[in-house]
């Protein structure tokens, strides 16, 4: 990856900075990277204290980053590095935010017809207009990063936290290739957590699904009760009698409710992370630390004192 990134920076001119972040990968991670950062005075390696997620990573690794436009890429290689060429391209031509699209991918029949299927759906569910088929890999203007980074939440979504802060964005296709070594940490459940935190994070749409479902079941139930007097009175033989039934509508109704008592739920596990303000990650260490200011006071602070940026007064407002 090393290797693929300065060459595409070296064809395209241009300054840069390659910033690695380690979120406690489970190899030889630190070891290679802290080799690479040894020999090259580009490479900036951050150390996570433990594993905080993809989202965490990317937001740690722009809070330093200092360039004019930051590239977001896993390091799996899935996404080509030689796309940057075509970003920086998009992005000399007055995008703000340029973003790649997955025309294809390697991927399963049923994974590739269940991430086409989510992204549809959570577009449509969002409050934002999202793209689809659209992930993390970009690259993004100076000030659409430091938008992202004045952001204070904790449960970040990355790709939908870039459509709501605006600017002028575009897409550029491209195919997305099977990993090319190791096995992924990821797994169907991690899938769902994930798809779970972007439908909370820039959507209502299940909060007002309850409100539909209670109206169609007063409306339905009223109907029923309509009807039960009606054929009461016209054919007590057709009433349905006995515990059975009692029972069945006991245990639908029960259901509805453990439903939408697990919708609210969720969203109040959502706010209750937030209200918490705990940090997004927290830096072990920081190798090769860009000539950057630190992190502003609302982020994690370094764990090494050289990187901790000394408290400073600040007048009081009444």
């Amino acid at each position: 990856m090393h290797e693929r990134l300065t060459a595409v920076f070296k064809k395209i001119d241009v300054d840069y900075e390659i910033i690695f972040v380690n979120d406690a990968s489970p190899d030889n991670a630190r070891e290679v990277l802290a080799e690479l950062a040894a020999v090259d005075p580009h490479v900036t390696v951050i150390n996570h204290s433990r594993n905080f997620g993809s989202q965490s990573a990317f937001t740690s690794g722009m809070r330093l980053a200092t360039g004019d436009a930051v590239v977001l890429l896993d390091g799996d290689l899935q996404d080509p590095p030689e796309m940057i060429e075509a970003f920086h391209e998009q992005w000399l031509n007055g995008f703000d935010v340029v973003y790649g699209v997955r025309v294809k991918r390697e991927a399963t029949k049923v994974l590739q017809v269940a991430y086409k299927a989510f992204y549809r759906l959570f577009r449509a569910a969002s409050y934002v207009k999202i793209p689809v088929d659209a992930g993390d890999f970009s690259l993004m203007d100076r000030r659409v990063v430091d938008a992202l980074n004045s952001l204070p939440e904790t449960n970040r979504f990355v790709r939908g936290l870039r459509a709501w802060v605006g600017f002028r964005q575009t897409g550029v296709p491209y195919f997305r290739a099977e990993r090319p070594f190791g096995l992924s940490t990821n797994s169907m459940l991690k899938n769902l957590g994930w798809a779970r935190k972007a439908i909370l994070s820039f959507s209502y749409v299940p909060l007002d699904l309850i409100t539909v479902l209670a109206v169609l079941i007063c409306i339905g139930s009223l109907l029923l009760i309509v009807g039960q007097i009606l054929a009461r009175i016209f054919a007590p033989e057709l009433v349905p009698t006995g515990f059975t039934t009692l029972i069945v509508i006991i245990l639908f109704m029960g259901g509805i409710q453990l439903l939408c008592l697990s919708i609210i739920g969720s969203y109040l596990a959502h706010l209750y992370d937030e209200v918490k303000r705990r940090p997004a990650y927290i830096r072990e260490s920081v190798i090769n630390h860009p000539s950057a200011p630190i992190d502003p006071p609302s982020n994690p602070l370094e764990t090494r004192e050289d990187l901790v940026e000394p408290p400073q007064d600040v007048p009081l407002e009444r």
